[in-house]
């Protein structure tokens, strides 16, 4: 097609849904808007095993019979030789005209939480990558900082598009089936109020620190719930067996929404992230924050969060314990949640993306 100006690698159509898949999904969700305006197309190149996004400018066509890396790296430049939008970390690597999103560099600053597969692979990849790429892009300044330096490319060259809040706000907590008997009371009183955490068991998740002071805030009345899946590429992590912790494991973005909307706050205790999207999406449900002060997340948060450092526990209690005994200081932190979100838009990166790879 003659409008056609360049093709997504759509490989994050047959992936789980983490930051990164999420990231992918909404960018082209509002570049599919942005491409409509502009009378123009873009189709999403995806293995035979891909969900179709139904996007109408953005056809799926499902080439090849491998998925996977097998995919990436040999079916997809095979079969288109234009421009190309990678989003997920990875792309063909020896391919030049393209644009490449790569989220962070955990895979050097916290490699336990990788099996040695995965990082051995992810390590020469993304060099190649960096080298033959037409462009790459991340997701925080100091994202791009720390690829700047373990891929040894130019930081005022790295472009920064963030995520977003929006999809945030479209979640149905009216539809949770699963949080409502979690947080409900075999009684029938008041359910007790919860703090709530996101994410694998990854080691830079900190998932740990979270069951470090479940027992304090058990003492002042507050139960603590854990949602999120374990990837195979990440590392063993044991987690702690305490009476009032509730692992959830991987629940739907209905059921986030119900939990976000009660909690007394989110923790975020991340060693490194490369953005950190469940600050944002707490912030836009009107969910108070506290997060690590490492990595991107102070960038993310900026005043509208309360800041601890992941190594610090007696800290995170002192934070919990503020949000329960000064309500206004609760109601402070939502408000400027609110506002502060609002800088970090999908549709704007989408825009951005699809100047980029025009130009």
């Amino acid at each position: 097609m003659s409008d056609v100006e360049f093709a997504v690698n759509g490989r994050f159509l047959t992936q789980n849904i983490t930051g990164v898949q999420r990231y992918a999904r909404n960018v082209v969700l509002h570049l599919d808007e942005i491409l409509k305006a502009r009378s123009t197309s873009a189709p999403i190149f995806a293995p035979h095993t891909a969900l179709d996004p139904e996007l109408e400018r953005m056809p799926l066509v499902k080439i090849g019979r491998v998925t996977g890396h097998a995919w990436e790296q040999f079916v997809l430049p095979m079969r288109w030789n234009g421009h190309l939008l990678n989003l997920c970390n990875t792309a063909p690597a020896l391919k030049s005209k393209q644009v490449v999103c790569i989220h962070d560099a955990n895979v050097y600053i916290k490699p336990e939480s990788y099996s040695f597969a995965f990082k051995a692979y992810y390590r020469f990849l993304q060099f190649l990558i960096a080298r033959g790429s037409a462009k790459i892009t991340t997701v925080s300044s100091n994202s791009a900082a720390q690829i700047a330096e373990h891929l040894s490319l130019d930081y005022s060259q790295i472009i920064v598009l963030p995520n977003g809040h929006e999809h945030a706000l479209t979640w149905k907590p009216e539809l949770a089936k699963t949080a409502p008997s979690i947080i409900a009371r075999p009684d029938g009183t008041r359910e007790r109020p919860f703090v709530l955490a996101i994410g694998s068991q990854a080691e830079h998740k900190n998932l740990r620190l979270v069951t470090d002071i479940a027992p304090n805030l058990y003492e002042l009345g507050i139960d603590t719930i854990i949602a999120g899946g374990s990837a195979a590429i990440f590392s063993p992590h044991t987690s702690s067996n305490i009476k009032n912790v509730s692992f959830l494991g991987r629940i739907d973005d209905n059921d986030l929404a119900f939990l976000m909307d009660r909690a007394l706050c989110l923790l975020f205790p991340s060693w490194t992230e490369g953005f950190g999207l469940p600050i944002v999406e707490a912030m836009a449900r009107n969910c108070p924050v506290v997060s690590s002060d490492r990595a991107s997340m102070p960038e993310i948060c900026g005043r509208a969060a309360l800041i601890a450092a992941p190594d610090d526990p007696r800290k995170w209690v002192e934070h919990v314990t503020t949000l329960v005994e000064d309500p206004t200081r609760r109601t402070e932190l939502i408000l400027s949640g609110r506002e502060r979100v609002k800088q970090f838009s999908w549709h704007r990166t989408a825009e951005a993306y699809a100047d980029l790879i025009r130009d």
